[in-house]
């Protein structure tokens, strides 16, 4: 049962510079507030700090308004309203920005009173801005709206397919569930009619591509790059690890993982008793059983996902409890809402808001314990005072959110009885040594993209069927090979934060590490996770994962020891 304790009561910050009533609606409301800081004298170390902070209580207060927007749009894609206070924001004020973010920038990095500053506490800002500044190109301020304009209108293509099935119009997510069903020809059509449905938009997508990856390699061009990989690793701050590294990512999958992944498709067929795996039988239980239904409601789902956080730890019951009881949730899945989940942050209040699909199925359970992992992320740090510490790097925070599902993963009594709760755990189990190497399927896919510029969309299919050769593991896609061909269409990352992917993987390989250590030492393991979450991203990668008592590698050395433990927890776990 969640916690009787005290109920959970975040500290508050009030502005300190800015009114408390100000409104950041419009750009003639922000940009009089910038013109200040421009302005400002900074005549001492002091007085940078306390400007770098009025910067930061400004730059959040425009943040939370686009956050704001983004979630309204996100939850109602085919609200006219939502959609058009998103983009005004995108057109109107984001290009505005860019421009005084870059003087802002500049003002600080120029400043003689920076060498006052203590040295080991700025480094990681310093070279964030650095880099910042030596990426930036006026010129690229309209590229990057136009790009802006397009990832929205792929979010709203993907939130408009629906199919008509057993009488009702669903959407995809809604179909998910019928994967899960017993029945194979019931599952064959649900999977058909979706992989037609998006097949259908293929061109379209295809276009937006087309678009998009043109517009970036026009942006690598004109910050100086002979390529976009080479510039993406450089936005993504990337300072401690780089595309060698990468490549290296993706041969330790090959040859770790791909063996894993071939011998559990060959056991799931022969439990399924069928001479190969298709598409519709990945998700079926291989035994026969009924599908897990862990709840019938978005309530149920949050009920129990916070007493999972409480048994992990009390505090995080009780932080799970206050965004319940604030609105800081939208869990449901309905037609219109854009696909996927996140978690993003008010950064203004400090506080993070969960987007997520729910539609009951097993995999649920687990996004909200990933997506409570972030929030956990977000309210750990939320009291550093320089703002840009409270983010941590994306590698690190996924460390977060995928340690939580592993965590939670051994207390699911609220969901289900005890053979049910060990069947989920070793989907979960089984499902990161799956998804793995699809990981490395779309990260190579686009290193491959991005360094064959001007290449043909049958190029394109060519490379991603080769790739799904290398790091698949059996599955007959005999009779829908256009479906394959095309299956990089359903990966938003690709589309929306191109080379935002191998992330999740050299993240899971730091969760792997907490749940390893969670085998024998949960006390301790938890209580490294959260040490290394307060500290939000003041400290280097390297730095972060050595805080949770993990090491940040992602090669095959890392991966070796990890893999065996998860193949000593599935025979533990038996069929």
């Amino acid at each position: 049962m969640p916690s009787t304790a005290a109920p959970y009561v975040p500290e508050t910050f009030p502005r300190r510079w800015l009114p408390a009533e100000l409104d950041v609606k419009t750009w003639e409301q922000i940009e009089p507030w910038f013109q200040e800081l421009l302005n400002r004298p900074i005549n001492s170390p002091a007085e940078l700090e306390r400007w770098l902070s009025d910067v930061g209580e400004l730059n959040a207060a425009v943040g939370q308004e686009g956050a704001e927007r983004y979630i309204a749009m996100t939850c109602q894609t085919d609200d006219p309203e939502r959609e058009a206070a998103h983009l005004a924001f995108v057109r109107d004020i984001e290009p505005k920005l860019k421009p005084i973010l870059n003087q802002i920038r500049s003002i600080y990095l120029d400043s003689p009173h920076r060498a006052g500053l203590p040295h080991d506490r700025y480094l990681v800002f310093d070279r964030a801005q650095e880099n910042r500044r030596a990426l930036y190109r006026e010129a690229n301020i309209a590229r990057e709206t136009e790009l802006a304009e397009l990832e929205q209108q792929y979010q709203k293509t993907i939130g408009a397919m629906t199919v008509l099935f057993e009488g009702e119009e669903r959407t995809p997510a809604q179909m998910a569930p019928f994967l899960e069903e017993t029945d194979r020809a019931l599952r064959q059509t649900a999977w058909e009619l979706v992989a037609a449905r998006r097949l259908a938009d293929r061109d379209t997508l295809d276009d937006l591509f087309d678009r998009m990856t043109t517009l970036r390699v026009a942006i690598a061009r004109e910050a100086g790059f002979d390529n976009f990989v080479e510039y993406a690793f450089r936005l993504r701050e990337r300072f401690d690890y780089g595309i060698a590294d990468s490549l290296r990512f993706h041969q330790a999958i090959e040859k770790v993982v791909v063996p894993l992944t071939i011998d559990l498709h060959r056991e799931r067929a022969q439990a399924l008793g069928v001479d190969s795996l298709r598409p519709w039988d990945l998700s079926v239980d291989p035994l026969g059983r009924p599908p897990l239904r862990p709840f019938k409601d978005v309530e149920a789902l949050a009920e129990g996902a916070e007493a999972i956080f409480d048994s992990v730890d009390p505090e995080l019951g009780r932080q799970f409890a206050y965004l319940r009881a604030h609105g800081l949730l939208d869990l449901a899945n309905r037609k219109g809402k854009a696909p996927g989940g996140y978690q993003t942050t008010l950064e203004d209040k400090r506080l993070p808001f969960i987007f997520m699909n729910a539609v009951g199925l097993d995999g649920d359970v687990r996004t909200l314990l990933h997506e409570g992992g972030h929030a956990f992320h977000a309210l750990a740090s939320r009291g550093e005072p320089l703002p840009a510490y409270r983010e941590s790097p994306i590698e690190f925070c996924e460390v977060a959110s995928m340690s939580m599902e592993l965590l939670g993963a051994r207390n699911l009594e609220r969901f289900y009885n005890e053979d049910d709760a060990k069947r989920s755990y070793r989907q979960l189990l089984e499902g990161i040594v799956l998804i793995l190497p699809w990981i490395a399927t779309v990260d190579a896919f686009q290193h491959w993209i991005y360094t064959h510029p001007g290449h043909s969309r049958d190029e394109r299919r060519a490379a991603w069927s080769n790739l799904l050769d290398r790091f698949g593991g059996g599955v007959d896609w005999s009779g829908h090979e256009l479906a394959r061909e095309h299956s990089w269409h359903r990966q938003l990352h690709i589309f929306l934060y191109p080379f935002y992917y191998i992330e999740y993987g050299i993240a899971q390989l730091g969760a792997l590490q907490v749940w390893r250590r969670a085998l024998t030492d949960r006390a301790g393991a938890v209580a490294g996770y959260r040490h290394a979450l307060g500290i939000g991203g003041a400290r280097p990668l390297p730095d972060l994962f050595a805080a949770a008592g993990i090491r940040f590698a992602f090669d095959e050395e890392t991966l070796s020891p990890l893999i065996e433990a998860i193949r000593e927890e599935l025979d533990k776990l038996g069929a």
